[in-house]
């Protein structure tokens, strides 16, 4: 009995956590709720917030990562990238190469333009749901504003989904596609660096 006693109570911070997740977005089908390295077994919510978060932002990322990977073999800007370097959009190739042609003024407005979207554009309010972005300018509620459906703007007329059943469903879709998105890009650069393209021929691939 002491022994079926102590593997209850071991057993209950695992049992608490999935009672207190096993609702949230993101537990879908076929796994459910799916933590198998432990993360929430202590059922702190403020831990499952912010980890929620990072989930939301590297997802997004990843996605708009994947379309930067596919959009530029199709189709590419026209014009300069750097004129003072003579350096075309054209000249740019995709994925890691890409890297090595962008100059280091390029790195700093794109690292400075991040910055900008962190700190003051995109910021998360805390009191608001994991993803729910809006501003962070001075002269508060007179020139701050919110993101609504697809990211549109509150001021260009952007609104939140009211039907609870369908911001459900599409806040599952994103975080489902956040997931793929981040796998899928990190395949991408796997193959881009051991092949020299994100889809390239494995019989480029020599090193063991």
């Amino acid at each position: 009995r002491q022994l079926q006693s102590k593997a209850v109570r071991a057993s209950l911070p695992s049992r608490v956590a999935l009672c207190a997740f096993e609702n949230e977005l993101g537990v879908q089908a076929p796994v459910g709720f799916w933590d198998p390295a432990g993360f929430t077994s202590d059922g702190d919510q403020l831990d499952f917030y912010r980890r929620r978060r990072i989930e939301l932002k590297h997802g997004r990322v990843s996605m708009l990562a994947c379309l930067g990977y596919i959009v530029p073999e199709f189709v590419k800007f026209p014009g300069y990238l750097s004129p003072s370097t003579g350096l075309k959009f054209a000249d740019v190739p995709t994925g890691l190469a890409a890297t090595t042609k962008v100059p280091a003024v390029g790195w700093a407005q794109y690292t400075i333009f991040c910055g900008i979207l962190e700190l003051f554009a995109m910021h998360q309010d805390p009191d608001k749901p994991p993803g729910k972005l809006g501003t962070r300018f001075f002269g508060e509620e007179n020139t701050n504003y919110e993101y609504g459906f697809l990211g549109i703007p509150g001021y260009l007329g952007g609104a939140p989904i009211q039907d609870p059943e369908i911001k459900k469903t599409k806040l599952n879709a994103e975080l489902a596609n956040g997931r793929l998105a981040m796998m899928a890009i990190i395949g991408m650069f796997f193959q881009d660096g051991l092949t020299g393209s994100a889809w390239g021929d494995w019989a480029n691939y020599t090193s063991s």
